[in-house]
């Protein structure tokens, strides 16, 4: 009987704890269209968001070669305060087209939402790379996943039973060098991928651009060597 009342008190602290951490929720939405995007983000903490008081947020979001952020816009953004974010690799190739680029691994620090005490928001530029010329459709599908959250905290400790520690090399937003950690905590997704409709061509149209693309280039340099012969100074 005793041993049935220990597992039983047992089983009520754990539902207990549970209860108390509650997974954080996700949600991703894609704002404009074609190529130029924006990904905003959205997090709202579980029942053990009430010990991140003082922390940084974050979303670590794996983005697949179909799409890419522009370094340099993501320097202009963030010399504004409009964004912050941290690349790996922080050197990315904006030309090369989705077949032989590299996926990407981005840090968002997120800002809190005035409406909602656990709840936060960012908005990350994303741009569609090219892909190859399709059979029967006009656009390529790229899938992406939800973030993992993410917490660094400075002055206070998380709950381990609700928080767990995350290798994260990558400063917390706004603090001074110090003992900070990140940690990682359960969550739920809404919905759980997202999918990205880029543009692309067709192959049965290869011939056709090819044969305009060669007209308007041999137009424009006659029209250019036209230009040169008749304004041009030319000297012995």
């Amino acid at each position: 009987m005793a041993g049935a009342a220990v597992a039983a008190l047992l089983c009520a602290l754990i539902g207990d704890v549970h209860a108390a951490c509650q997974d954080a929720t996700v949600t991703q939405e894609l704002l404009h269209a074609g190529f130029h995007r924006e990904l905003l983000v959205k997090v709202e903490l579980g029942g053990g968001g009430e010990d991140a008081g003082g922390c940084t947020v974050a979303a670590r979001i794996h983005l697949p070669p179909g799409v890419y952020v522009d370094p340099y816009e993501l320097a202009s953004l963030q010399r504004h305060n409009l964004t912050k974010a941290v690349l790996v690799p922080d050197a990315v190739d904006v030309e090369a087209p989705e077949y032989s680029a590299t996926e990407l691994l981005v840090l968002l620090y997120m800002d809190p939402d005035p409406r909602c005490s656990r709840c936060f928001r960012a908005t990350l530029p994303l741009h569609g790379r090219y892909h190859r010329p399709a059979e029967d459709s006009e656009e390529a599908s790229v899938v992406l996943k939800s973030p993992e959250v993410l917490l660094c905290c400075c002055d206070n400790r998380l709950s381990t039973e609700c928080w767990t520690p995350a290798e994260v090399e990558a400063p917390c937003s706004g603090k001074p060098d110090g003992p900070c950690r990140w940690y990682s905590t359960t969550h739920k997704a809404v919905p759980e991928e997202l999918i990205l409709q880029v543009p692309v061509g067709l192959r049965q149209h290869s011939s056709l651009v090819c044969v305009l693309t060669l007209l308007a280039t041999g137009l424009c340099s006659s029209l250019i060597l036209a230009a040169v012969c008749k304004h041009g100074h030319f000297s012995e």
